[in-house]
């Protein structure tokens, strides 16, 4: 019965949320219509999608989302080559439960997790 799963994050400016996950992540637009206060970003078989909440205040946002991958170290060593900035303390490392992963942190503070089973 479920098909797929679209995480909605926080964002306080929809540009600055766009041309991180677009030029930095290497995300594009999901669909044709454009929102005011929502965005829908695409990137291989993923969604993540973002609403407008301007008066948020990134040291109390604990948006997080875990996205699995097939290809962790390109993907790790792809961000690195376009200068993102990963977590202080989610290095590339192979966790106790036996999966590879990084962190990074949005422009609003979402941590994005990516992993991939070892």
């Amino acid at each position: 019965m479920l098909t797929n799963i679209h995480p909605k994050l926080p964002m306080r400016d929809k540009a600055v949320t766009l041309d991180y996950y677009v030029n930095k992540l290497g995300f594009s637009l999901a669909g044709k219509e454009d929102y005011d206060l929502y965005l829908m970003l695409q990137k291989d078989g993923i969604e993540i999608h973002f609403f407008a909440f301007k008066g948020l205040d990134p040291a109390e946002n604990y948006g997080q989302v875990y996205i699995r991958t097939d290809d962790i170290e390109a993907l790790h060593a792809a961000f690195l080559a376009n200068n993102v900035s990963i977590h202080p303390n989610g290095g590339l490392e192979v966790k106790p439960w036996r999966q590879k992963e990084f962190s990074l942190l949005d422009p609003d503070n979402n941590l994005l997790t990516f992993g991939q089973g070892v």
